[in-house]
């Protein structure tokens, strides 16, 4: 890491540089304040180069074989005892968080569209080394294939966030079609950890009222980000590499990808830009609650 942008790293984290916009609630990261502007849009078409978007997870071999989400929950529920009805906090967000304030040199690291066995590991393994703890939202389809990687996530005390079933364009989806890809997608994560998510991204980060409403109903806040990493569009490690630690700032949240095509870049750029934010005096957090 060059002198040059290891100074301005450090100055960013000791002066509280601040977020551009959004924050997350007291109880879980520190003070709260309003979101301004409306919740984040699609800006393009699924898949399309577009920006803050999250690519749909790349079919696997076995894509055809998967199931649906409602198709998963009709499956015997064996060992599995539903939870009690539960909420998020109330009131009922409009829009999602984007950042967090009031922290000091603290950032979120999150990964969405996994797990996929073969850069998830790699990850946790980055982040295991460096006793870091990160967000993972997860597909539900991916998920129920991979049991084991959830499992490490939890041991390993990372968060285990909701991402949908299948990836698709929520504002374009019924309520009732909004409530199956989450709702099974928790149901996935709760069988496998015991717990259900509490938090929620929406695909491409495309939001609407129902999305809220049910993500709400479900017992899960709705998280964005406020550093977008574009590593779906493999730009090449270096890149992925500089975005981050530009955007690097007190209450940052970082979105990258841990699925949904070659992650190879992206499990690189992690080994790089970690310790640079450590080193510059960041410490990588989880919300609490």
């Amino acid at each position: 890491m060059n002198s040059g942008r290891r100074a301005v790293l450090r100055l960013a984290a000791a002066f509280g540089a601040t977020a551009t916009v959004g924050v997350l609630a007291a109880d879980r990261f520190g003070t709260p304040e309003p979101a301004p502007g409306a919740a984040p849009a699609p800006q393009g078409a699924p898949g399309a180069g577009h920006g803050g978007a999250s690519p749909a997870p790349a079919p696997g071999p076995q894509a055809a074989a998967r199931l649906s989400p409602t198709a998963y929950r009709l499956q015997p529920m064996t060992a599995y005892a539903p939870p009690a009805f539960r909420r998020a906090l109330p009131p009922v967000r409009q829009r999602p968080f984007l950042s967090m304030s009031g922290v000091g040199r603290s950032m979120v690291l999150t990964f969405d569209d996994g797990p996929d066995p073969r850069y998830t590991p790699a990850i946790l393994e980055i982040l295991r080394r460096h006793a870091c703890r990160a967000m993972f939202f997860v597909c539900g389809e991916m998920a129920v294939d991979n049991p084991d990687l959830l499992r490490e996530m939890a041991e390993d005390g990372h968060v285990v966030g909701n991402h949908s079933w299948s990836h698709p364009l929520i504002p374009k989806l019924r309520p009732s079609r909004i409530r199956d890809e989450l709702g099974s997608t928790s149901e996935v994560v709760e069988r496998t950890l015991g717990t259900a998510p509490l938090w929620y991204r929406a695909p491409y980060g495309a939001w609407n009222r129902h999305s809220f409403e049910i993500g709400a109903e479900l017992g899960m806040e709705p998280l964005a980000w406020t550093v977008d990493t574009l590593d779906w569009k493999e730009p090449g490690t270096g890149p992925i590499v500089r975005r981050v630690l530009d955007g690097a700032a007190p209450g940052a949240v970082v979105l990258s990808h841990d699925a949904g095509g070659d992650r190879s870049q992206s499990v690189a750029a992690l080994r790089r830009y970690l310790p640079e934010l450590l080193d510059a005096g960041y410490r990588i957090t989880v919300p609490q609650r």
